[in-house]
């Protein structure tokens, strides 16, 4: 069951200190940049990925080709892809030993979201963490050493 209560979102969130972010713009009028900027203020750190623009760097952080690439553990999976595209993202997230995937606003796979629960990852469906953060009134995190 994906997570829903205020409680458990907290908690993922401030847990979380590594995120990928899969689709990642460097495009400054796209959702995917906003978003990976105030996730970087609040303390974590953001890997984006996009194989469109791998090798370039979004806000200060390398784009990197895929999950399987970036070689350093990660906490959650942020998902900017379409419904049907989330599917593949949520397998590429299980097999890259992520805790937790999160489905960005509008974007809901009951079926990706069944299999990354039965690998033990935790799930969030069609929400933001950045405006999760706010509504919460989550402090910053300390960043992961």
């Amino acid at each position: 069951m994906p997570l829903t209560s205020d409680a458990d979102i907290a908690t993922l969130l401030n847990e979380t200190r590594t995120i990928a972010l899969v689709g990642a713009s460097d495009r400054p009028d796209r959702p995917s940049y906003g978003v990976m900027k105030v996730l970087q203020d609040h303390g974590y750190r953001v890997l984006p990925v996009n194989p469109q623009i791998a090798g370039e760097h979004i806000h200060g952080e390398f784009v990197w080709n895929g999950l399987a690439d970036i070689g350093v553990p990660i906490d959650m999976v942020d998902i900017f892809r379409n419904s049907a595209a989330a599917g593949e993202v949520v397998d590429d997230a299980i097999a890259a030993g992520a805790k937790a995937v999160w489905m960005q606003l509008g974007v809901v796979n009951e079926d990706a979201a069944a299999r990354a629960e039965a690998a033990g990852l935790k799930v969030v469906m069609d929400h933001c963490p950045a405006i999760e953060i706010r509504r919460l009134a989550l402090p910053p995190i300390t960043p992961a050493e």
